[in-house]
């Protein structure tokens, strides 16, 4: 009885054709309940949404555009079961995973997620071949919500490299409103204050109390691969994150708690928080 009046109220509302149908130009995804598009960008910029198969009109929209870090490609980072024979990098990432997780858990929003990968895999070199490549990461950020209906909000993520995505885009002016989240997962090695990122994030911080930054990383000064450092004397985003917090720490008060593997550190608000693994193990 209950579905009936369940399928009686749809029919009256209108409301299972919505959720029902595909949105503009996307299509079934043959292995989940999901409907995806693929997007090339001028610049060899790839695009792809995953979104759940029934959007409730009912319910706001929330994007997370992740940008994806040196090396990968998108089906590398979407994941999958890893067999004989397949690249590593579909076992490291899972994003596809735990996109599918957060919509089990977040009954109050559709997810839908959209990977973006530069051409060459690689944010930073992407930059460096293209004189204007801050402009076009702002034009981008500009046209992301487009494929997706009404308001949505933007969660912007980045992994590694992928952290050029979001510099570049606070290089070129101000970050758009309707980012509701930054989460830098080691991430921020170019962060410079000299360079505005400071001002930059804060005035965004300011501008809406509802607004996240999140820092994620750990202390990769020691480490090395086949006996030579990875990083350099001055880089690395264990000290890009010391460079974040000694610009923020005068301007917005942070609490601090500390263990033997974890230095975190954050606004009462949790507006702005810090996730510092020290890596004792090198």
């Amino acid at each position: 009885m209950h579905l009936v009046a369940l399928l009686f109220a749809c029919l009256l509302t209108g409301a299972c054709t919505l959720m029902a149908q595909p949105l503009a130009d996307f299509r079934r995804s043959p292995h989940f309940d999901e409907q995806v598009l693929e997007q090339t960008l001028e610049g060899g910029v790839r695009l792809l949404y995953n979104a759940p198969a029934r959007m409730d009109p009912s319910r706001p929209t929330r994007l997370i555009a992740y940008a994806l870090p040196n090396g990968n490609s998108i089906e590398q980072t979407l994941g999958a079961r890893l067999q004989p024979g397949m690249d590593w990098h579909y076992d490291i990432q899972h994003i596809g995973a735990q996109a599918r997780r957060l919509r089990e858990l977040n009954a109050r929003e559709n997810l839908v997620l959209v990977l973006m990968e530069a051409e060459g895999r690689s944010w930073p070199a992407w930059r460096r071949a293209h004189a204007d490549a801050n402009a076009r990461i702002a034009q981008l950020m500009a046209r992301l919500a487009a494929p997706l209906p009404g308001r949505v909000s933007i969660d912007l993520m980045a992994h590694s490299g992928g952290g050029g995505l979001i510099f570049g885009l606070m290089e070129q002016g101000q970050i758009p409103a309707s980012v509701e989240r930054i989460a830098l997962i080691d991430a921020n090695y170019n962060f410079e204050a000299a360079a505005g990122h400071g001002q930059r994030l804060l005035d965004w911080l300011n501008g809406d109390a509802e607004r996240r930054l999140i820092v994620l990383a750990y202390d990769d000064r020691k480490i090395a691969l086949d006996g030579k450092p990875v990083v350099g004397p001055t880089g690395g985003t264990w000290r890009a994150s010391h460079r974040m917090l000694e610009f923020f720490s005068p301007r917005l008060a942070m609490q601090r708690e500390e263990d033997a593997d974890w230095l975190r550190l954050n606004t009462a608000d949790r507006r702005l928080a810090f996730f510092l693994h020290k890596n004792p193990e090198n």
